[in-house]
């Protein structure tokens, strides 16, 4: 099977009138042994259903259909969005009618807007399919190369809205890779890591060079690892509510949490009541607290 290559990928750009953007931070992955070692470490196995976002001109799409069942792509870019399939037909005939791939945001992308492969159909054995009914795509994994600049919430959207994803790996700046994974007291630990633990035990992974990208980029790269939390303890309508009182704790990260959080409670002193209801120091800051620490406040300000 045919992956793609530097060469491949600059003639794709050239044909198209491809200039890749800071704006989409477009940087294209161009080396083989980079995007199977992806599929490899993101755990997909034969009959896997893949999500993955950014394709761009496919290196990491190919190597994903080695291995899965069905990728469903979304490309925000309308150009590369209508040349992918192109490229699985040249590259890898044999997965067209696994394959598929729709033009959207990812920030904006719900289950019933991903792109389903012509041929799946995860309807039992035997249900009446004369009715033309939508087939539903569940993806298990997100894999994926994603822009430095839309990485987190990317990420921390599709856990939200997409709740079959039983796991996400991604390739993200070596700096996002660290905060995501960072732990309580560390000096990257803020709010992606906190966020991202609501949903997921989180993993830094392997450094990748930035010689693997092109155009390169001035930073290198890593591979973060989330599997969620197979019964999320945390309760669902207490999300929106946590995440508020983590935003306000890492506004002013310097604050201790009794003056960090006043804005959000109504007072200094409210706050602290609700922090010592909390069983939680006022005097600590917020980079001290888990995601249970924070959960506790929120509950404590319900209640």
């Amino acid at each position: 099977m045919s992956l793609l290559g530097p060469v491949q990928i600059r003639a794709f750009a050239n044909r198209l009138g491809v200039r890749p953007t800071k704006a989409l931070g477009q940087n294209f992955v161009h080396d083989a042994g980079t995007v199977r070692r992806i599929v490899r470490d993101a755990g997909v196995e034969a009959g896997d259903l893949v999500l993955e976002v950014g394709p761009g001109f496919g290196s990491l799409t190919l190597a994903l259909l080695e291995v899965a069942a069905f990728v469903s792509a979304v490309e925000i870019d309308p150009v590369l969005a209508r040349e992918l399939p192109a490229t699985v037909r040249a590259n890898m005939p044999e997965a067209c009618d696994r394959f598929a791939v729709v033009e959207r945001d990812a920030m904006l992308v719900s289950a019933e807007d991903l792109a389903v492969p012509s041929s799946y159909d995860a309807r039992p054995a035997g249900e009446d399919h004369s009715n033309g009914a939508n087939k539903p795509f569940s993806p298990t994994h997100l894999v994926a190369n994603l822009p430095y600049n839309v990485a987190v919430p990317v990420i921390l959207t599709l856990l939200e809205t997409l709740p079959s994803l039983r796991s996400v790996t991604v390739m993200v700046q070596l700096e996002v890779a660290d905060r995501l994974a960072a732990e309580p007291g560390s000096r990257t630990y803020g709010i992606p890591s906190v966020k991202a633990n609501w949903y997921a035990d989180v993993r830094r992974g392997a450094k990748i060079s930035r010689h693997v990208f092109w155009p390169v980029p001035n930073v290198d790269s890593a591979l973060v690892h989330l599997e969620r939390h197979e019964d999320n303890p945390y309760p669902d309508d207490l999300r929106e509510l946590t995440f508020a009182i983590v935003d306000a704790a890492f506004a002013q990260r310097r604050k201790t949490l009794r003056a960090a959080l006043g804005a959000w409670a109504g007072s200094p002193g409210q706050a602290e009541e609700i922090l010592r209801a909390a069983g939680v120091d006022p005097s600590l800051r917020g980079e001290r607290l888990g995601i249970s620490d924070f959960v506790a406040i929120a509950m404590a300000a319900r209640a």
